[in-house]
């Protein structure tokens, strides 16, 4: 093979990391497996999509070296190949926000108008629990936040989080959190809130990022 051929062949297997993530389902997945390990059957759900499906983009995923997987029993567990995948998961979707065009129209449409929706920086976050002063709350699903998540939040999923806002302290403001700066539970959560005359703001990206900028993270059913 010459020097031509084995670049061209070189550069084309590191496109094909690039084309694992080429379609919204992948990159979905990869969002969904950046929270924690999942199985087929879960992320199937997640995507509401079938498990024959969800399955085949999980072999292109891993054929692009992004995910890999273990079986337990009868059931295939998935995860990310290395915090590596979700730190390019990151910067793929922050370039997109920056440089793509459209991109603030179809986040304005899928989130909806957030000029109410104040965020709180990771720092801010972790200084006010160490006072506590502050009632956080994890609206992502129920088995992401036994996976991993801030320590003391309160585990509030999606389908629960509306019903349950009457048990949090009506003297405290209220900090909403899930999976990233592109998800809605948490604006959902701090507007549900707001109508309710409470103060709530929603930190500034989601558990993803507070776990790689290595702050304490919790795991299992406390505050679930």
């Amino acid at each position: 093979m010459g020097d031509r051929d084995a670049k061209d062949a070189l550069f084309a297997a590191f496109a094909d990391v690039a084309k694992g993530l080429a379609s919204g389902r992948r990159a979905e997945i990869v969002d969904v497996l950046a929270q924690g390990e999942r199985s087929v059957d879960h992320l199937a759900r997640e995507l509401e999509q079938s498990v024959a499906n969800t399955s085949h983009h999980l072999q292109t995923l891993a054929r692009a070296g992004l995910v890999s997987s273990r079986r337990d029993g009868t059931r295939v567990h998935y995860s990310l190949s290395s915090e590596r995948v979700a730190e390019l998961w990151t910067a793929v979707r922050d370039v997109a926000a920056q440089h793509v065009a459209g991109i603030d129209r179809l986040t304005a449409t899928y989130l909806g108008d957030q000029h109410d929706i104040e965020p709180i920086s990771r720092t801010e976050l972790a200084t006010r629990l160490r006072r506590r002063d502050v009632v956080v709350i994890d609206v992502r699903p129920r088995p992401e936040y036994e996976a991993g998540h801030i320590p003391g939040a309160r585990s509030m999923p999606p389908a629960e989080v509306r019903k349950r806002l009457r048990e949090l302290p009506a003297d405290v403001e209220v900090v909403a959190y899930c999976r990233g700066p592109f998800c809605v539970y948490a604006d959902d959560a701090v507007r549900a809130l707001h109508r309710r005359g409470r103060a709530a703001r929603r930190l500034e990206d989601g558990f993803p990022e507070w776990r790689r900028a290595g702050l304490a993270v919790a795991t299992g059913t406390e505050g679930a």
